[in-house]
């Protein structure tokens, strides 16, 4: 079984702690905050109170050759910066750490984190591409009695697809006449315009074939 240490048990080191231990795993909680202690132990295996920072202190709680080390001391960026530095030095395999600005993350990054994570802007995005999507899936306009035009988050079944392939006429008897790709609208096409996650596309076709695809969307 995989040894984590989560060291930092504030809101996100606390949900990323009870989220581990409720999955099973071997966790070791560390923090300076006897509260944030108490408020983990039911969850995780240990909860310990000491200072991050002295590498012998770390040591002593079983952290040397741990598997996966997470840092979440996001305010206190000399602490931040000294305890990726004791993992690095005890041997831990990955270390993950919580940055509080681009500047904080690439010096974490430096001195040996492997993975660096933005919690209040990986959140934002999250957000704003849930927002999009819900708000906008499926919309069809009626050009004629017969023909219609839908626009359309790219759906998964599209992902990875040049926009000139040949799926849009032969299985869905539609043509592609626009897409928006990072921001931009296209209407002349490449062969090397792959359709990607959250690609948006607008396509042709007759009633019938519009709605059946709205079906598969």
């Amino acid at each position: 079984m995989k040894q984590y240490v989560v060291i930092g048990l504030g809101k996100f080191g606390h949900h990323v702690a009870k989220g581990l231990g409720q999955q099973g795993a071997s966790v070791i909680g560390i923090d300076t905050n006897e509260e944030h202690i108490r408020e983990v132990s039911e969850y995780i295996e240990e909860a310990i109170s000491l200072d991050s920072t002295d590498k012998y202190a770390l040591e002593e709680a079983g952290v040397r050759n741990a598997d996966v080390g997470i840092v979440s001391i996001g305010e206190d960026i000399e602490a931040s910066i000294l305890t990726v530095m004791a993992l690095k030095d005890l041997g831990v395999k990955t270390i993950i750490a919580k940055a509080a600005s681009q500047v904080h993350g690439q010096i974490l990054a430096k001195i040996g984190a492997n993975n660096i994570i933005y919690p209040e802007r990986q959140v934002a995005k999250k957000l704003v591409k849930n927002l999009i999507e819900h708000t906008m899936i499926y919309e069809t306009i009626d050009l004629s009695v017969s023909m219609k035009i839908a626009k359309m988050i790219v759906p998964k079944f599209w992902v990875g697809i040049s926009i000139l392939s040949n799926t849009f006429g032969e299985q869905y008897n539609v043509k592609p006449i626009a897409y928006k790709h990072h921001g931009t609208w296209y209407t002349k096409f490449e062969s090397d315009d792959i359709l990607e996650s959250g690609d948006i596309i607008v396509v042709i076709g007759n009633n019938n074939d519009v709605e059946t695809l709205s079906k598969r969307v």
